[in-house]
């Protein structure tokens, strides 16, 4: 047995992914088994064997296999460029552990690149391929946009299949849409909804008198302050919050902007006790901030078009959104004693996009429950949400906090 292996690589882009040695302590049986049969093909002895001998094995003896063992290495074996295959990485592969363990980003990447099977990538840029349609250049566009490394960009390019669709994003979109029309019908009021007298009698916007509502901390999204709140909300949800759905699925999207929006109406309940909430800025303030964050951390990968013109055009809208909120919340309001809506909810959802939603984004292909910064800050996330609970339930009364009177 060979007590050390090189690397097995492949090359996307100049970019070269290693599968590191393992140090694991392989079953014996099936070591024995896997040994005699690679010491048929190789007769020097060398500790590697050609990838045409390779196939022939995998042929021959795939029907031992896991079915899913047995396409990556069949895909190995068509894609090495070495033209050899070394004895441990063989091992490796084909023991008769439960899983096939690849831990790490790289380990991944690699895995996803090899089983692409018939089509292997090659030297040119994603970008560099001609003659595609209108919905695969889409789909181009939104690698360049979200993913750093050439490998990953052409495995999504590959893979993705519009199956699902981007619905969780357009779904709640086109509520907001539907139920700002509902009020403005019933308003006759577009701009400034929220200086009508029976803007906030609704059972969707949050406000202090009904925090026992518990519904309301998320359901205050489909309420907005005016036809601009609206305007730049769905323009952020929908250019960023569309294409990060494709690539990272509806889950992990709404992992992000649930939490953002929950954090957003907490945090106006604990610093800004007075007002009340409305808009989905706490989830979109989410979204785009870890978009941006994810952005700056791999920028020399991401190397985009006009992205940093992109990512201004971004940061001018969270900014003009941000100051209509915080002059909103001072503005003198329409019916007081009641105060204008907090613009509090939008920190909340930067504060979660630059942590728990970082996280949630950066590793493309890593499963959440593998990465231990999750777990990290999805903890400091619950607790913060548990003492956002005991505040409400406790601090009012404690401080006697003066209310205004319910809508």
């Amino acid at each position: 047995m060979v007590n050390s292996s090189p690397a097995v690589a492949a090359h996307a882009e100049g970019e070269e992914i290693e599968v590191l040695e393992s140090t694991d302590v392989l079953p014996v049986a099936p070591e024995d088994q896997w040994k005699s049969l690679f010491d048929k093909y190789d007769p020097e002895n060398s500790g590697f064997i050609s990838t045409e001998r390779f196939r022939d094995l995998l042929v021959a003896h795939g029907s031992e296999l896991d079915p899913h063992k047995l396409e990556v290495l069949l895909a190995l074996a068509d894609g090495n460029a070495d033209g050899k295959i070394c004895y441990q990485d063989f091992v490796n592969l084909v023991s008769s552990a439960d899983e096939l363990e690849m831990s790490n980003k790289r380990s991944n990447s690699f895995r996803r690149a090899i089983l692409q099977g018939s089509r292997q990538l090659r030297n040119s840029a994603l970008r560099e391929e001609v003659g595609l349609g209108l919905s695969r250049r889409l789909v181009r566009y939104v690698a360049y946009e979200t993913l750093p490394r050439e490998v990953d960009r052409k495995w999504y390019f590959d893979s993705y299949t519009y199956c699902p669709p981007p619905w969780l994003m357009l779904a709640i979109t086109i509520a907001e849409v539907i139920v700002f029309m509902y009020y403005g019908f019933q308003l006759n009021r577009w701009v400034l909804q929220v200086s009508s007298p029976y803007f906030l009698k609704g059972p969707l916007p949050y406000h202090p008198q009904l925090r026992a509502q518990a519904w309301r901390y998320l359901s205050y999204i489909f309420m907005h302050a005016g036809i601009e709140h609206l305007g730049l909300n769905m323009a952020m949800q929908l250019l960023v919050g569309v294409p990060l759905e494709m690539v990272h699925g509806a889950l992990r999207i709404g992992l992000v902007y649930v939490c953002g929006v929950l954090a957003g109406s907490l945090a106006v309940s604990v610093a800004d006790m007075t007002a009340p909430v409305v808009g989905s800025s706490g989830g979109v303030y989410a979204l785009v901030s870890a978009h941006l964050a994810n952005v700056v951390m791999n920028w020399s990968g991401m190397k985009c078009q006009f992205k940093l013109f992109r990512m201004a055009m971004a940061l001018v809208c969270m900014s003009v959104e941000f100051g209509r909120a915080v002059w909103l919340r001072f503005y003198p309001p329409a019916f007081p004693p009641c105060p204008n809506p907090s613009f509090v909810a939008h920190l909340g959802g930067v504060a979660v996009g630059l942590t728990l939603g970082v996280v949630v984004l950066q590793n493309y292909e890593q499963r959440l429950q593998e990465q231990s910064l999750f777990w990290i800050f999805f903890s400091v996330y619950t607790l913060f949400i548990l003492c956002g609970i005991f505040w409400n339930i406790f601090a009012y009364s404690l401080l006697d906090v003066k209310l205004p009177p319910p809508p």
